[in-house]
């Protein structure tokens, strides 16, 4: 039996690190020189193989529920804090890349405020901050409802708890509740990967269309309702930026227009701008649908902690 923790992780992982050499570059700079394989930092003066936030925040989560076997707010935030101000979780022992929602509601839980208040809120709290971090709690929570251990309403009432808890708002919350569905969709139904996908947005437009609070926010998620139609656009119709929608919407479309975990990646980074965020976005979905055993070992034998990261990925 494959193990979903250590497919996710990886590809969470392997995204970020192919993705942050060439961070903020543009879609034509990229074109000119393509990302195919691993590459120095130079952007942090860091070796090949380096992550980010995005993979560290996604340890600094995993380690909190690993540890507590529950999802625990409180206990992420002080994790959060462990990494932000002491560099554990990170690739190099020491944080980089924070974004600026994040630092915002780390500081202030810090300072006092708490787990409901502590985050961003409002139009400029859309970032993809939360999204980039989100599987380890989708993971949970996708296996236990399979297992009959949980429902769905309190899964999404935890994953958008731990979205807030840096990115308040309804819309960024939402990103990581679509990413949920999907994950479950990737996990437990049938077919390929834009059939699984597919399924796990229908279901998840479903339950948001339920309550009104959600219906008019998932006008901003409108083209991810049919990824048939997405996957029919072309790349000069994706943006790749740091908004929560563009970087979802990114991370969906390289996955469906690709046939492999490699293909999926290479086309993730050199979209441009964001790249170690979509790529990271991406590469938790596709390392749960195409497997740990079908990342590149020349991308694996490089990569920062290695050893650490599959280690704790042996539940």
């Amino acid at each position: 039996m494959r193990n979903a923790w250590l497919d996710g992780i990886m590809g969470v992982a392997i995204g970020d690190a192919l993705g942050l050499p060439v961070q903020f570059m543009s879609r034509k700079e990229l074109m000119v020189n393509p990302v195919m394989d691993m590459r120095p930092c130079d952007l942090f003066l860091s070796p090949v193989g380096t992550w980010s936030d995005d993979t560290a925040m996604t340890m600094a989560i995993y380690e909190s529920i690993r540890r507590l076997g529950a999802v625990d707010a409180d206990d992420i935030m002080k994790n959060f804090i462990k990494w932000m101000y002491e560099g554990e979780f990170s690739a190099n022992d020491e944080c980089i890349d924070e974004g600026i929602t994040c630092h915002f509601g780390i500081k202030n839980y810090k300072n006092g405020a708490d787990i409901y208040t502590c985050g961003k809120t409002g139009e400029y709290a859309n970032g993809n901050g939360s999204l980039m971090r989100t599987l380890p709690v989708c993971l949970y929570y996708a296996e236990k409802i399979h297992a009959g251990e949980a429902v769905v309403d309190k899964a999404i009432k935890d994953i958008h708890l731990v979205s807030a808890l840096t990115h308040n708002h309804i819309r960024a919350c939402m990103a990581c509740g679509l990413y949920f569905f999907c994950i479950s969709a990737i996990l437990y139904e049938e077919g390929d990967l834009i059939s699984r996908l597919q399924k796990g947005m229908d279901a998840g437009f479903k339950y948001y269309a339920k309550d009104e609070i959600y219906i008019s926010e998932l006008n901003n998620y409108g083209r991810l309702m049919d990824l048939q139609e997405l996957a029919k656009l072309d790349q000069s119709a994706i943006k790749s930026s740091g908004y929560v929608v563009d970087s979802f919407e990114a991370a969906i479309w390289s996955l469906i227009t690709t046939e492999s975990f490699r293909d999926a990646m290479v086309r993730a980074v050199n979209l441009g701008d964001d790249t170690d965020t979509v790529a990271a976005i991406a590469g938790g979905l596709a390392g749960l649908y195409y497997g740990y055993d079908a990342i590149p070992e020349e991308w694996l034998k490089v990569l920062r902690k290695r050893e650490w990261l599959e280690g704790m990925c042996e539940v």
